[in-house]
């Protein structure tokens, strides 16, 4: 068994599929052409930056690095404990590394430029003897362009990391080397573990994203403050290769400028932090024999320890993605966690970006023209244009500074593209729609099928609907009392009225029988409250007949009222008929019945009738009352009919309620019962029929009657 798709369907495919690879690829090449260019890079920042916020949390090794800050309360603290105004004395530092080392960290690193001697005599070769002492102090050094030293002092180079590859790295590029350097004293520098760059250069828009994990300065490669006591410490090699630095077995992305992406594990203070106060205040305490600030001093045990500046006033603060005020230090806290852990960011190799960004516009531009309505647009669209930014932000888990503009650009502009493309295509639809279906949908209607054409088949369908159908009591010997000119006035003017109320409730007109009206609802488009809205249309047709009687009645020297019968169930719609005519109509079971039951308001002289479906399905929206059981002509079974009075908060009148307890004393066939009840209300057409056809009776007996009319006439 073969499946085959229908013809028109093959073409539709066809002709969307050769469109979508052209205004896809065009699109695609644009984009990356501009994205290549770099103007993209500002936003892509920002979505950076959202990214870097959602996911940061603290890393395997975060535990592993802690960080002593000098705040505000510190320097409030020294001030008031000893005098000490800033810069403080070695000695204060002298107490910070004694109690880290005591405490069993790993090591002790300064992000503090030691470049001028202090003023006080044997001040610097009382530290430089506790750094030697320790061998665990890293100190900072800052590469520059224009102040500090122009050379390389011996003592110096003896503090940097060796590395491997670094001649060939720093010839690939000018922006790799810098033309001096700021170092500490020599005095506190030879006796430092290793020395380390802490000049950062933040994005153009001041933010910091990214480490200088390696610089050059006088042919001689500089690790970051940080890599640096990491590589002191560790007996791992490092090279440097064209793209990449590596640490062992790890090899860890850099750019052009020997930078790499961080991936920041929170705000400030996500790694632990200690006041430098604290930390001096516990070693007094300790040398005193008392007991100190810190009560547990393992916590440094193994760890990293930074110290650095986060007071207001001594200007080390820095904006990243986590937080607008950042302290310089905890930057290259979280350099290290990275370092260690293995973890920093990397960017795709551009081949596979330029991949998905070509699959994204080629899907766009695919279902875009695939889909034209108005709703499946917005559809689309929003469907499609978060996928870049979901994907920008699931890759950074999996260490990828994923593009997300290049991608939202790409995908917003194709869909632009697609939605132009089909307005200017689909005119000529629109303009056949209206023209074919202006005489009998409403205005409303027709837009909403402009809006989404593919609501509307072609041809016969299945389905579900509400049939509506209506005719003028008397009309026959009515009119051949009126000369045609006057009859063409009334039906014009009657049947424009009746045609308004039901156009404005979503019916759609089938056609004009002389005086009689057939409508549907639920086609062309679907309408959940296809049967209430049917119901409702009728009874404001009754309605006004009832407000212009006395009018008709002058005019035409009789009342005029209108039969409507409705039933609910389903039909074949669409376009019928010759290719040269045809008609938007119905065909149908259901139909049939509801014109008998127009029919059959002729026994109990009511002006509306509907069947048991049509009056389940309004779902006790209108108030109203069962008229009985009825067999019509051409149906073997009975269908049980009901008469819709107005809004279900109206409620039944007294007659009305003695009206339902006659018919249920008719269902238990207790006639005697049921004919006291009706005589009740004679006034009442329906009752009236009800007290003719007790009365006709032979006798009163369950078995007289099975409570079902019979009807005999259409």
């Amino acid at each position: 068994m073969s499946l085959s798709l229908p013809h028109w369907l093959l073409r539709l495919v066809r002709k969307t599929v050769w469109r979508s690879l052209l205004l896809g690829g065009v699109i695609s090449i644009l984009v990356l052409t501009v994205w290549q260019a770099g103007l993209l890079t500002p936003w892509e920042r920002v979505t950076w930056d959202w990214r870097a916020q959602f996911w940061a949390e603290p890393g395997p090794n975060s535990e592993k690095i802690k960080v002593v800050v000098l705040d505000q309360a510190s320097l409030d603290w020294a001030q008031r404990f000893s005098g000490l105004g800033w810069p403080w004395p070695r000695q204060a530092y002298i107490h910070i590394i004694d109690y880290l080392t005591k405490a069993g960290a790993k090591a002790v690193i300064f992000d503090l430029l030691f470049t001028e001697a202090s003023s006080l005599a044997g001040d610097d070769q009382a530290l430089a003897r506790v750094m030697a002492k320790s061998r665990k102090v890293a100190g900072a050094l800052m590469l520059t362009k224009e102040s500090g030293s122009a050379v390389w002092p011996d003592w110096a180079q003896k503090r940097l990391p060796k590395i491997k590859g670094q001649n060939k790295w720093l010839q690939g590029s000018n922006s790799r080397q810098s033309k001096r350097v700021l170092l500490p004293i020599e005095t506190l520098g030879q006796n430092m573990l290793s020395l380390g760059n802490v000049a950062e250069n933040p994005d153009p828009d001041q933010v910091v994203r990214r480490v200088t994990l390696v610089k050059g300065v006088f042919d001689q490669a500089v690790l970051s403050l940080g890599a640096a006591a990491y590589a002191a410490l560790s007996d791992q090699a490092v090279a440097l290769k064209a793209s990449s630095l590596v640490f062992g077995q790890e090899s860890i992305p850099l750019d052009k400028e020997g930078r790499a992406i961080l991936r920041f594990r929170g705000g400030p203070g996500v790694h632990q932090k200690f006041s430098a106060a604290s930390i001096i205040q516990s070693e007094l305490r300790l040398l005193q024999g008392q007991r100190p600030t810190i009560s547990d001093s393992s916590v440094f045990k193994d760890c990293y320890v930074f110290f650095g500046l986060t007071a207001p006033g001594l200007h080390d603060m820095r904006a990243t993605p986590v937080s607008a005020v950042y302290p310089g230090v905890e930057i290259h806290a979280t350099a290290l966690d990275n370092l260690i852990t293995g973890d920093f960011i990397r960017k795709p190799p551009t081949w596979a970006v330029a991949a998905w960004v070509f699959l994204l516009c080629l899907g766009a531009a695919f279902a875009g023209s695939l889909f034209q309505a108005v709703r499946h647009s917005v559809v689309v669209f929003a469907f499609l244009l978060p996928l870049p930014i979901l994907g920008g932000f699931l890759t950074y888990p999996l260490g990828y500074w994923w593009p997300v503009m290049v991608a939202e650009v790409g995908v917003l502009l194709v869909l632009l593209g697609v939605v132009f493309l089909n307005l200017a295509l689909v005119g000529e639809q629109k303009r056949f729609i209206k023209k074919a279906f202006n005489h009998y949908l409403s205005p409303v209607v027709i837009e909403r099928i402009l809006e989404d054409p593919d609501q509307l088949r072609l041809g016969g369908e299945r389905r579900e609907l509400t049939i509506f159908f209506s005719d003028l009591a008397g009309f026959t010997s009515l009119s051949e009392g009126l000369d045609p000119q006057e009859l063409t006035h009334l039906l014009n003017d009657y049947l424009s009225e009746m045609s308004e109320f039901i156009l404005k409730a979503g019916g759609t007109l089938d056609k004009y029988e002389g005086d009689a009206i057939i409508a549907f609802w639920n086609a062309p488009l679907s309408q959940p409250d296809h049967a209430l809205a049917a119901c409702r249309a009728a009874l404001k047709c009754n309605q006004r007949l009832l407000q212009r009687a006395s009018e008709y009645e002058k005019r035409l020297g009789r009342v005029l009222w209108a039969r409507i019968g409705i039933n609910t169930g389903p039909v074949v719609v669409g376009n019928m008929g010759s290719r040269q005519r045809f008609d938007y109509t119905v065909l149908g079971d259901a139909a049939n019945l509801a014109s008998r039951l127009e029919g059959a308001n002729k026994v109990f002289g009511t002006p509306l009738m509907v069947s048991e479906e049509t009056w389940r399905q309004t779902r006790g929206e209108l108030s109203g009352r069962k008229l009985g059981r009825l067999k019509v002509v051409g149906r073997k079974e009975a269908v049980t009919v009901y008469q819709p009075l107005g809004e279900a908060g109206q409620g039944l009148s007294p007659e009305m309620e003695i009206f339902t307890q006659g018919i249920d004393l008719v269902e238990n066939r207790d006639w005697q019962a049921a004919l006291h009840c009706f005589q009740g209300i004679e006034q009442d057409p329906a009752a009236n029929a009800y007290v003719k056809k007790l009365s006709q009776l032979p006798d009163k007996s369950p078995d007289a009657w099975d409570g079902v009319w019979s009807l005999t006439n259409k």
